[in-house]
C-alpha cells in the first residue's frame, strides 16, 4: 500500500486561492492513478479531481474551471491547486491512489480506490 500525507489546508477568503500538496515519500506513483476527494460536514465524500497515469485529469462539475489537479511523479508527490474558492469548498480533503487506470465513470468514485492519506482541513469563509 502507498502512504499518502496531505498538507497544505488552512482558512481561507471567498475567492481565495489554497495549493493542498499530497507526499508518498519513498514511493513511486508513476502507475497509479491519484485523486482528490473531500468531505463537508453532513454530506457524503465526493470526488473533486483526478488525474490519471497519463496526466490526463477529470473533474466534477463543482469545482471544473477553478481547480487545477496536477502530479510530479519525480516527487512522487500530488498536487491541487484552488483557484476563486467558495465556502462550499469547505470541507475535509483526501488525497487516494489506485494501482492502474480507471475508466471515465469510476474515477471519481472513491470505491475505486485503495490508498488513502489522512486528510487536510480546507476552510473558507
Amino acid at each position: 500500500h502507498v502512504q499518502l500525507v496531505e498538507s497544505g489546508g488552512g482558512s481561507v477568503e471567498t475567492g481565495g486561492s489554497l495549493t493542498l500538496s499530497c507526499a508518498a515519500p519513498g514511493y513511486v506513483l508513476s502507475p497509479y492513478s491519484l485523486a482528490w476527494f473531500r468531505q463537508s460536514p453532513g454530506k457524503e465524500r465526493e470526488g473533486v479531481a483526478t488525474i490519471d497515469i497519463d496526466e490526463a485529469p477529470a473533474y466534477s462539475d463543482s469545482v471544473k474551471g477553478r481547480f487545477t489537479i496536477s502530479r510530479d511523479n519525480a516527487r512522487s508527490t500530488l498536487f491541487l491547486q484552488m483557484n476563486s474558492v467558495k465556502p462550499e469548498d469547505t470541507g475535509m480533503y483526501y488525497c487516494a491512489a489506485r494501482w492502474g487506470y480507471l475508466s471515465d465513470t469510476d474515477r471519481l468514485l472513491d470505491s475505486w480506490y485503495d490508498d488513502w492519506g489522512q486528510g487536510t482541513q480546507v476552510t473558507v469563509s
